[in-house]
């Protein structure tokens, strides 16, 4: 949701391209994991989902570094954002390399 926050301020020209980037993979870190956990019964395939999830994520922090570097994000929003995308890596990491006790029996 902070990602949204941020992106309403980006330059008018950003819109069709850097905003909506950002907006776009950031929800669809949340749209996969919530698929992955619907589709908790079959191992292949919430793993699958949780994979979209963390290349969403990581697609999410790239858009921010290219927002930062064009000076539309402040440092202090770029170094939370960056610090959160990790921890949420991380969590996605781990229940993609044990995904056992979420799998539905």
């Amino acid at each position: 949701m902070e990602s949204l926050r941020v992106s309403k301020g980006f330059p008018v020209e950003e819109k069709h391209s850097l905003t909506d980037q950002i907006r776009r993979s950031s929800r669809s870190v949340c749209t996969n994991l919530r698929e992955a956990l619907a589709k908790r019964k079959y191992e292949a395939h919430f793993v699958s989902r949780l994979t979209d999830a963390d290349g969403e994520n990581s697609k999410t922090e790239t858009w921010l570094d290219f927002a930062y570097g064009c000076g539309y994000l402040p440092e202090h929003d770029h170094v939370l954002f960056t610090k959160e995308r990790s921890e949420v890596g991380t969590l996605l990491g781990s229940m993609i390399n044990d995904p056992s006790s979420f799998i539905l029996r």
